[in-house]
């Protein structure tokens, strides 16, 4: 099991929390095959999660049980809902079906922590797939949005006019603020982070390119940023991109951008009030533009190990380094007095068992 004290051989003695680990240091490298113990790991926490279970958070009602049970069936045991750009009513209808799920978590479900609001606070020419709903944010109406469910993570485009000193204001209320669906230069990408911006939302995709005389938004995350969240489906990402951002950011940590489509048949979906098509492993909009995933994190997990990662690092970046991103102390690492988000993988990391505050999960494919 991968504790915070590194690899060890023992049990776990768990309620909702983790009472104590009783082991001693591994004797044998965890990825040896003469070394035939299971993998016990901490649970993944995704940060960017729209949909999955045939489910979009945009649904409201009860769309974001359905979300998180779906990805607690893949080691997800703790999350952020994400929403997409919309209309001032569909954000609140929306955030408070969230904010009644973040009060209680549903047996069989990851724990909701919170929201993502990811738009409409984003530059309207670089919408990704986003619904044309973009606008300048105002404290005003960030303080509506946060009487219907916490706001944890706020992506915004840092160009547009008001937006820095807002990010300054944001920051010091301790919301995180992340740089993303913009048309910035790499000079704007630094004057954010010096004015309280934490990351990159979706690292490489919907930002400025880097050029060699034209770093971009993706120049200044590869110099300065200490976290940004990347899509490890080997199709938003080159694996050659990868290894550079995991070089370069020191906490790059990996989220799904999952929709409705994850966990589901090839067909139509929606994303937002948007209708998207999967096929092939992947999820787009009629014109061939990428509109988020299907990527559950024991997959992602898996991806990373198949990039050259060790299993190790691959946790780190899927379960501790979001964890400590939003300043949470209580997740995403095994330790005594920690949530008991734990994970059981076969050598060949194959989730074996789930457990979400001391629930076991039920993994069998009807209750998808």
């Amino acid at each position: 099991m991968l504790t915070s004290q590194g690899w060890m051989s023992g049990a776990i003695r768990f309620g909702d929390r983790i009472i104590d680990i009783i082991g001693a240091p591994l004797e044998c490298d965890p990825a040896d095959p003469g070394c035939n113990e299971d993998y016990i790991l901490p649970g993944f926490i995704d940060l960017h999660v729209h949909g999955g279970g045939g489910q979009d958070v945009m649904n409201a009602g009860e769309a974001v049980n359905t979300i998180a049970r779906l990805h607690a069936r893949h080691g997800t045991t703790s999350m952020l809902a994400t929403t997409m750009t919309a209309l001032p009513a569909d954000l609140e209808s929306a955030l408070g079906a969230i904010g009644r799920a973040c009060l209680a978590r549903q047996a069989g479900c990851a724990r909701i922590l919170g929201v993502h609001l990811e738009g409409p606070y984003i530059n309207p020419g670089k919408l990704g797939a986003q619904p044309n709903f973009a606008t300048a944010a105002t404290l005003e109406q960030i303080d509506w949005l946060r009487s219907f469910a916490p706001l944890k993570l706020i992506t915004i485009a840092p160009e547009m006019k008001g937006h820095l000193a807002l990010v300054k204001i944001l920051s010091d209320q301790d919301v995180r603020v992340q740089i993303g669906h913009t048309l910035g230069t790499y000079e704007d990408g630094v004057a954010a982070l010096k004015n309280g911006a934490t990351g990159f939302a979706h690292l490489f995709n919907a930002m400025t390119a880097l050029r060699h005389r034209e770093p971009g938004m993706v120049g200044a995350a590869l110099a300065h940023a200490d976290y940004a969240e990347l899509i490890p489906d080997l199709l938003h990402v080159h694996p050659g991109a990868m290894k550079a951002a995991i070089r370069a950011i020191p906490y790059l940590y990996c989220v799904t951008d999952s929709t409705a489509a994850s966990g589901m048949p090839d067909g139509e979906y929606m994303l937002g009030s948007q209708v998207v098509h999967k096929c092939l492993g992947g999820v787009r909009l009629a014109d061939g533009t990428l509109a988020g995933s299907t990527l559950t994190m024991d997959q992602a997990l898996r991806n990373l190990v198949a990039l050259g990662l060790t299993l190790a690092e691959a946790s780190l970046r899927t379960s501790t380094y979001p964890a400590d991103y939003l300043g949470i102390a209580e997740r995403g690492r095994l330790k005594a007095g920690c949530f008991a988000d734990i994970l059981v993988f076969d050598r060949q990391l194959k989730l074996k068992a789930v457990y979400v505050e001391g629930e076991q999960i039920d993994l069998s494919p009807t209750h998808a």
